[in-house]
């Protein structure tokens, strides 16, 4: 489907499927007030609205771990692949959150593996999320790794002001990230779960099914 399409789909979907609690943009409103200042969104997380029907990220769940004024990167953390984790990176098996596989961080340099782990320590290799820290496979060793460990193959980038563009284009949703995010043991449900828990009119979303056409 084109992307004009599929937008004007998800245009249609809004109006059937919640019926009248569309009436007057709800659906338009309970995005925007989710949209937080973009200044700085590192440490939050960006939901994909159905109003994003880029392949690459449709109905993803990226964790900010950059956002200055040379751009913005994440990473997709509720994409997992059926490449396990063993297959490139045996001595760290048992330090892997479940499922135990490769998980897609987005289109950006997807030969790169990029790890985060559960952390209580804030030093050099710490997040902006809470208990959320980096690894680095070249120097860091399985067996000194506290907590469990999630491997990602690419990431999410944006360019300056990019970023910006598209939020204000209603393509992203921003919310609270938390670590245990990152590590879901059902990422397939993450996209729905992290709009349920944000209550009120916005976790009407979840329940939207993906293909307009099954309304």
């Amino acid at each position: 489907m084109e992307r004009a399409g599929a937008e004007a789909a998800v245009e249609v979907l809004m109006q059937n499927y919640f019926g009248k609690v569309t009436h007057g943009g709800f659906y338009w409103r309970a995005v925007r007030a989710n949209i937080r200042e973009v200044d700085n969104l590192a440490g939050q997380l960006l939901v994909a609205s159905p109003r994003l029907v880029d392949p690459n990220f449709v109905r993803t769940v990226v964790v900010m771990l950059n956002h200055d004024g040379q751009g913005a990167m994440g990473v997709v953390i509720n994409r997992p692949s059926e490449l396990p984790v063993a297959d490139y990176l045996p001595e760290w098996v048992d330090t892997l959150a479940s499922p135990e596989v490769v998980f897609y961080g987005g289109p950006v340099e997807q030969t790169v593996a990029i790890g985060l782990r559960e952390s209580a320590d804030a030093g050099a290799n710490s997040t902006p999320i809470p208990g959320l820290g980096m690894v680095n496979f070249g120097e860091d060793q399985a067996d000194l790794t506290d907590g469990r460990v999630r491997v990602f193959a690419g990431y999410a980038g944006w360019g300056p002001g990019q970023l910006e563009e598209e939020i204000e284009e209603e393509s992203w949703i921003t919310v609270p990230a938390f670590a245990r995010d990152v590590f879901s043991s059902v990422p397939g449900d993450l996209w729905a779960e992290v709009l349920s828990r944000q209550g009120g009119q916005i976790a009407l979303l979840a329940s939207m099914p993906l293909d307009p056409e099954l309304n």
